[in-house]
């Protein structure tokens, strides 16, 4: 958790404030909310099944403009149907602010007065020689042909995707220090002139550590940047003329050699602040990558453990491998409803349906209170629980890639 979290988190309401719950639905394309998420409790639990029609009073409250009678989100019913691409770069009306869509109330006073009484803003202090141990393998990326599907870690939650002949960054971030964080304890994996010419970037949330200014401004002005809902002025304001943000379940395809491979915008369970005044001013969530054979790559971008994750499975079968959160979980008490400790990762690669599992946010920043190598013991002690195949867990060193099999 940074500084500038930390302050964000002051303004917050009282630990004990709740906010009313809103019926999930499916969006619909209309620019004025689109699904909203159901407030619930960070644990998930389960979905709530078709209510009334929209603009009805329930007994948890209105229901919302955005919600549908006929989306049900029961996880053994028929998924609606995708929805069809949007127009890239098409000009969006967002509501004033997505509170409507947290899932946990935000953390208050008393709740930052707790963390800095209890000091656990950082891993103590005997646990930091670990770092000397994080796993740092840089090596070149790998061929990449059209019908190739491969990945290399940059770091944190930077992945470097090379899907249907295209290059796709997520979250990227090559500077050393962010906004009130201490700079980064491994380097980073891919040197910037080492990359290849990007063909788009995908971002998560506004939060500083996934969204650099400073590494975007390396970019040319014309790559597409695919974004959360909100967040398109930003990025036009520092002059990036293709950019496209987007509501839960909407989706936009980029044309590629191989055939048009598609992005799609998906919950996730955390919020979004820059600044004093733009608490969940934008929309959060992750991304499912799917290529032009249909291999799918989730890509969850910050988020904690909850029911969004079952619901991604459901209308997006087969995903073969995810990219989720294992770090910045310590303490418990403050960040399990929006970061995944490495147990709840597993769990929602589970609900996910994946086959695979790469674990990421962890081994790049100290945010928060746990040892900087117990993200990797437990991903690979919970993994080992499952039964599953040892080869399907991703646990790559920094700079490391993979490439993804065909079906």
């Amino acid at each position: 958790m940074t500084e500038q979290t930390e302050r964000s988190l002051a303004e917050q309401p009282s630990d004990t404030e709740r906010l009313p719950p809103a019926a999930p639905g499916d969006g619909g394309g209309t620019g004025e909310g689109g699904a909203g998420g159901a407030a619930r409790g960070a644990a998930g639990g389960a979905a709530r099944p078709a209510g009334p029609a929209t603009g009805q009073t329930t007994a948890d409250g209105p229901v919302p403009r955005h919600a549908t009678a006929d989306a049900p989100v029961l996880p053994h019913a028929t998924p609606p149907p995708l929805a069809p691409p949007r127009p890239l770069g098409e000009p969006r009306t967002w509501p004033r602010d997505f509170t409507d869509r947290l899932t946990a109330p935000l953390p208050g006073v008393r709740a930052l007065a707790r963390i800095a009484r209890e000091g656990k803003l950082r891993p103590p202090p005997e646990t930091l020689p670990e770092i000397q141990q994080l796993p740092f393998a840089p090596g070149p990326m790998p061929a990449a042909g059209p019908t190739t599907l491969a990945l290399t870690w940059a770091g944190h939650a930077s992945w470097i995707i090379r899907v249907g002949g295209l290059t796709v960054l997520t979250d990227p971030v090559w500077s050393r220090k962010i906004l009130g964080t201490p700079a980064r304890v491994t380097p980073v994996g891919v040197r910037w002139e080492d990359l290849p010419p990007v063909d788009a970037v995908v971002i998560s949330h506004n939060h500083y550590d996934h969204l650099d200014a400073p590494t975007l401004k390396r970019l040319p002005r014309d790559t597409p940047l695919l974004l959360p809902a909100g967040l398109a002025p930003w990025a036009r304001r520092r002059g990036f003329t293709q950019v496209t943000d987007l509501d839960w379940w909407e989706a936009v395809e980029l044309p590629a050699p191989g055939g048009p491979v598609r992005f799609d915008f998906v919950p996730a369970h955390h919020w979004s602040k820059r600044t004093l005044t733009d608490t969940c001013r934008s929309l959060w969530g992750g991304w499912l990558l799917t290529a032009p054979d249909g291999r799918r790559i989730h890509f969850a971008g910050d988020t904690g453990y909850g029911h969004w994750f079952e619901e991604i499975g459901r209308r997006y079968p087969g995903i073969d491998l995810a990219l989720l959160p294992i770090g910045a979980y310590d303490p418990r008490w403050m960040l399990r409803p929006v970061h995944t400790d490495p147990e709840e990762a597993v769990k929602a690669c589970q609900d996910l349906g994946a086959r695979a599992l790469a674990p990421m946010h962890w081994s790049t920043f100290l945010l928060s209170g746990e040892p900087p190598l117990e993200p990797l013991h437990r991903v690979r002690a919970a993994w080992a629980a499952t039964g599953r195949p040892r080869e399907d867990l991703w646990d790559l060193p920094v700079g490391a890639s993979r490439v993804l099999a065909a079906r």
